[in-house]
């Protein structure tokens, strides 16, 4: 895996700070656990609209990752379009590795 955010996300996984699944994730949002939600780029609009209100309310920053859920299957193990960040630091470096918010963004 030669791809600096798809490395990120698998170290945030094993380092067991990345919650992947919608439910899951909005539990989180809920809980005040999560510091970023990101989005494949092929989540559906159910979803991303799901998901840009559950982080509206919790007010979680919300991206979404230029990498489609297959590309991101190898990473998570299961196929997931939505992924919570529960940890500020890993947080910030993801959020370093996407493009600018106004490049690719699910607030769009």
């Amino acid at each position: 895996m030669n791809d600096k955010l798809l490395s990120a996300l698998s170290l945030c996984r094993k380092a067991g700070r990345l919650k992947m699944g919608g439910d899951v994730v909005r539990e989180e949002i809920m809980k005040g656990g999560a510091r970023l939600v990101l989005l494949a780029s092929d989540a559906a609009e159910r979803t991303v609209r799901q998901m840009r209100f559950a982080c509206e309310e919790g007010k979680v920053p919300l991206r979404m990752i230029p990498r489609t859920m297959d590309e991101l299957w190898a990473t998570a193990g299961k196929r997931y379009g939505v992924f919570a960040v529960c940890d500020g630091g890993f947080a910030k470096m993801i959020a370093g590795l996407l493009p600018p918010e106004g490049a690719e963004t699910a607030e769009q």
